[in-house]
This record gives C-alpha cells, structure tokens and sequence, in this order.
C-alpha cells in the first residue's frame, strides 16, 4: 500500500511505543475522548475487537498500545478516512493485527460474522439528528453528528458483533446517558459500567464512558470521576497517566 501522505496530511507520534498515526489538518482528528475510550475499554489478552465508526485509526492504535495481543476490525464509512487509517495501519506494520474496513455500521450483518468478537468500541456521532448545528466539513459532519448512523444503530451492530458476555464500550455525552443505555438495552446489552468525565471537579459532567455486556444481568458501578484539569489548569495525575506523561 501507498504510505506516502497526501495534501494537508501529517504524521503525528503516539508517544507509545513508536506508534503513529496520519491525519488530515481540514478533517476530523482524534481528541481526549479517544484516549479515554481506549484507556476505559481496556482490551484483554488476545480479545478480538471491532471498533465502529473508526475514522483515523485511532483508537485500535490505542487499543493495541495496551495489549498487543488483539486483532481489530476497524469499520469506517468515509472512503477517504478508511484509506488513511489503512495506510497508518500499514505504517505501523500492524495491517494484519487491524484490518480497516470500508463499510456502513447499519449493514453490519454483510461485513462481519456474528457473534465472533470480544469487545467492540465506538466514539459515535454526539449531535442528536436534528438537534445541533451540522458542521459544513463532510468528515467533520460525519463523525460529529448523527445522520449517517445513530446511537441505536450502534448498539444493534454491536449486539450482533458480540459474543455471549462480550462488551461494548462508548464515550458520548453526558447529557445524552439515558440514550445511549437505553440503546443497549433495547439491544440486549446491560449497562455494566459508567464513568462520568469533568473538565474541572467543580464543573458539570460533559462526557460519560459507558461500558455494556451482551445477555448479562442487570446492575451496575458508577465508577468515581475522572477529572482531566486541576485547580492549576493542567492534567491531573490519573489523565498525565492515562496519556503517558
């Protein structure tokens, strides 16, 4: 494959283990809530994942930072991003560990076996269709708002993907919680796990990380808070942790 970069693409370093990444400065580019998802999602020994909606490649990097014993399937809709990330993969050397896919999430049951995989993440559109301003960048569009897929059409992707126990990860938005468990609830996915994320503890929730598992028992832990800003304006410990500082 092609590894060299196109117009207005760059090259950005990981800082994990040599890994990189190329991304487009006028397109959609991985931010904070990636690295939480990632870092939340946890991926176990020799689990096979698919990550929904991938776009840059970021978070099976991530993923794979961690535990370099998964195999990822990346889903991507957006021709253009699906050959950016396959050349990052290819890069990196990792085009066999993840493979990118072109494909629509709504049409899961053409792309990918049933019930073969261990985890499946997704950082999904936040805009609600209908709801927020769309942003006139098409990849900034797709990524950002709902219209081409919706939170719904995520966890029925997902609930077909998984196997029995496997576990579905998201990052969203606060606000839109009861959205999203709702969604995997309708999709037989019990909301196991959620983090609520603050910009600074005095502040509102702006993000939760919502962790659900196919066919299990109801229940679940509210974890405590994550924090990204102390008192001070900087990263606090866990995020410095988190991010490999």
């Amino acid at each position: 494959m092609n590894q060299e970069l196109l117009e207005n693409e760059r090259i950005d370093d990981l800082q994990r283990g040599g890994l990189r990444v190329i991304q487009r400065a006028d397109a959609f580019r991985f931010g904070t809530d990636a690295v939480l998802l990632a870092a939340f999602a946890a991926a176990r020994r020799r689990d096979r994942v698919c990550d929904l909606g991938t776009g840059t490649g970021i978070i099976p990097l991530l993923l794979y930072a961690r535990e370099n014993t998964i195999t990822v399937d990346a889903i991507e809709l957006q021709p253009d991003m699906v050959d950016m990330a396959a050349r990052s993969m290819a890069l990196n050397g990792l085009a066999d560990a993840i493979r990118v896919r072109e494909g629509d999430l709504r049409e899961i049951r053409t792309l990918l076996p049933h019930a073969r995989y261990d985890l499946v993440t997704c950082n999904p559109p936040y805009g609600k269709a209908g709801g927020t301003l769309l942003n006139p960048e098409e990849s900034k569009r797709v990524a950002r708002h709902e219209g081409s897929c919706d939170i719904e059409d995520v966890a029925r992707a997902a609930a077909w993907l998984l196997q029995n126990g496997g576990r579905l990860c998201c990052v969203f938005p606060a606000q839109r919680l009861l959205d999203l468990t709702s969604a995997m609830q309708k999709n037989r996915i019990a909301p196991k796990r959620v983090r609520l994320v603050h910009s600074y503890v005095e502040k509102a929730a702006h993000l939760c990380l919502v962790e659900g598992m196919l066919d299990a028992r109801p229940g679940m832990t509210v974890e405590p808070p994550l924090i990204i800003y102390g008192s001070d304006g900087q990263y606090t410990q866990e995020l410095r942790r988190i991010y490999g500082l």
